[in-house]
């Protein structure tokens, strides 16, 4: 309103922005908006637009951008005075029929009821030894990583999925249809990633902890020490609650830890961020987008090798559960090793706020520079944290939907209100939270 916008445009990093777009699209029907609303990144979807923004924004258009580079023809077409009302009609037919599709799809799907999932739970194998004690307990920071180590350990894979290039690394280079530019996009990559690690354009910072730690039903208690009798912090876990066949187990990560003995957790935080927004910012001023867009690539790159490298030196030293542990770059990021390294947000935890719990027992702004959006998005973007589990038997797994009977209790456990569980586990619910209660099967 203050600046009379044409066009208001939303763009979502991690999974909270999701509400966050709905909530903001109700906002402006509440507040008589008729402008267009455009919806993008990595977290949204088509599908996520259609059903869940468009329904509470009917006084103006929402449209989905599926990439940034098509933003100006979108809002060409929005603006236009002779195809903007072809163009938002076209695109409100479009949402009906993916509404329509969606509701036929999704009749709600049994779920375990929460006892009976528990009583599936994972249990180890009782004659698989926990893992040893670490180097030490509490925590130890990183300040300023060897750059060309990390870039050995890099995963170009994902790299040429950001620039929308899909295909495996070395692979994707000889690619019939994308392999040319593949090539060229990695000769630049290649020739900035030197300039990086030569004159030192990022500085990796990061920091690692352990603690005795032990499972409290489908939490993790993490102690102080090994007399395991001051409880430091706390991590509240989600299990399964889809039903399971062939003795296939209910997972959740406290399944991971020992609920008594001498076992641990580890967790991490690290970052190849600091000084990438300077960079990213003297390529803009110099109005060379492609550089700064590659910087920031390779910031987030590295960001990922800093966790890869770390997470080794963690297992066949600062843990020390694999000692002898020999892997090849491919190898680790294939994931053939002993140990995870979950992180809040993703599959196994989906719950972003438990960030906050990892981030208090690192001291991660202290450590490594690294601090919490509101959203739970870590500063520098280019950052990554999460746990370390070190039981053999550890893997990684998706938590999937789960009910609300799941929600009442994980509120309880964290000290929420049901509302604010269901608003932050909204992507993950099997359920309308503003319908009548369902009873989930047992």
């Amino acid at each position: 309103v203050e600046h009379k916008v044409d066009i208001v445009g939303l763009s979502g990093l991690i999974t909270p922005s999701l509400d966050e777009m709905v909530f903001v699209a109700r906002e402006m029907e509440r507040r008589g908006f008729d402008i267009p609303l455009l919806i993008g990144g990595a977290t949204t979807s088509r599908t996520h637009t259609a059903v869940k923004i468009e329904p509470g924004y009917r006084a103006g258009s929402t449209t989905y951008v599926v990439d940034a580079s098509r933003a100006v023809g979108v809002v060409s077409g929005l603006l236009s005075k002779t195809e903007r009302a072809r163009n938002e009609a076209a695109t409100r037919d479009e949402y009906v029929r993916i509404r329509e599709q969606y509701a036929r799809g999704q009749a709600v799907k049994a779920r375990a009821a929460l006892p009976a999932a528990r009583e599936n739970r994972f249990r180890p194998d009782p004659a698989t030894p926990l893992p040893c004690a670490p180097s030490f307990l509490g925590v130890r920071a990183f300040d300023s990583w060897d750059l060309r180590d990390l870039a050995d350990h890099i995963d170009w894979t994902p790299f040429f999925a950001s620039w929308e290039l899909i295909g495996r690394y070395p692979l994707i280079l000889e690619d019939e249809i994308v392999g040319e530019a593949a090539r060229d996009l990695f000769k630049d990559a290649r020739a900035m990633l030197k300039r990086i690690v030569d004159e030192k354009w990022f500085t990796a910072r990061g920091v690692v902890g352990f603690w005795p730690a032990n499972a409290v039903g489908d939490d993790i208690a993490v102690y102080a020490d090994e007399s395991r009798t001051d409880e430091i912090a706390r991590f509240h876990t989600l299990r399964q609650q889809i039903r399971k066949s062939n003795g296939k187990p209910n997972l959740a990560l406290s399944d991971f830890v020992a609920e008594t003995g001498r076992d641990y957790i580890g967790a991490f935080a690290v970052t190849a961020g600091h000084g990438e927004l300077e960079i990213a910012k003297r390529f803009k001023d110099a109005g060379d987008d492609y550089s700064a867009i590659m910087a920031t690539t390779l910031a987030d790159r590295l960001a990922e090798a800093f966790a890869e490298a770390l997470h080794k030196t963690v297992r066949t030293g600062l843990w020390g559960h694999a000692p002898d542990e020999q892997t090849t770059v491919e190898e680790l990021i294939a994931e053939q090793y002993q140990g995870i390294r979950p992180a809040p947000g993703y599959p196994a935890q989906p719950d972003h706020t438990e960030k906050a719990t990892l981030f208090k027992l690192l001291q991660a702004e202290a450590n490594a520079g690294m601090a919490l959006t509101e959203s739970y998005a870590m500063t520098p973007p280019a950052s990554v944290s999460g746990l370390y589990f070190g039981h053999p038997e550890s893997h990684y797994f998706g938590v999937g939907k789960i009910d609300r009977d799941q929600v009442e209790d994980y509120a309880r456990r964290k000290g929420w209100t049901v509302e604010h569980a269901e608003r932050w586990l909204s992507p993950i619910l099997n359920y309308d939270p503003g319908a009548a209660p369902r009873v989930a099967a047992a």
